[in-house]
């Protein structure tokens, strides 16, 4: 009976450990470009990457909905910003034609294909984009496009903590210039 026991106890620790690293997927830098879909947003949107296409769902931020599908978060994101339904609909919309202006050529996605939940049936994974040798995710905020919340992740080169903490400051930055959604606040 008690070496079923310490049996036990010995796999439970081991599965405690193992399990974790085993779920750690490797970073992965892709060559991307912008797929047109009536399902893009501006924190979540379809990328072809080679010959794979999927849903890409941006780390750290969270963009304001582009219609009322999700009407507890559109208030959520309405009072974060101190603005109107309506005015946080036409920031998601300003948002998606953000990106997908900003996301017209190749970019870089960093990802470790970590499976993002959402309403879209398409493959969806979390990921960073650099554009033009900036972040998407900053400049999204810096627009005054986007919060920072999200889902979080140490990226390569960096902690999690560190980019949170600069997505922030730069929201502030946003709000006190008035930039993006911001401004209807004023």
């Amino acid at each position: 009976m008690r070496l079923n026991r310490v049996l036990a106890l010995f796999f439970l620790l081991a599965w405690g450990v193992l399990a974790p690293a085993a779920e750690r997927k490797k970073w992965s830098t892709l060559e991307c470009s912008y797929v047109p879909h009536a399902n893009n947003d501006g924190d979540s949107f379809h990328v072809r990457c080679g010959a794979e296409e999927f849903v890409l769902r941006l780390y750290f931020v969270d963009t304001p909905e582009t219609s009322l599908l999700y009407p507890e978060r559109t208030r959520e994101q309405a009072e974060h910003f101190g603005a109107t339904l309506d005015a946080t609909l036409k920031a998601g919309s300003q948002a998606r034609s953000y990106v997908r202006e900003a996301l017209r050529g190749p970019f870089t996605v960093t990802t470790r294909m970590a499976s993002a939940p959402g309403r879209s049936r398409d493959p969806r994974f979390y990921g960073m984009v650099e554009v033009g040798g900036k972040n998407l995710d900053e400049m999204l905020v810096l627009q005054g496009l986007a919060r920072a919340k999200g889902v979080a992740v140490g990226v390569p080169g960096e902690k999690a903590r560190a980019h949170a903490r600069r997505l922030q400051l730069m929201e502030e930055r946003a709000k006190q210039e008035g930039r993006g959604l911001w401004a209807r606040t004023k």
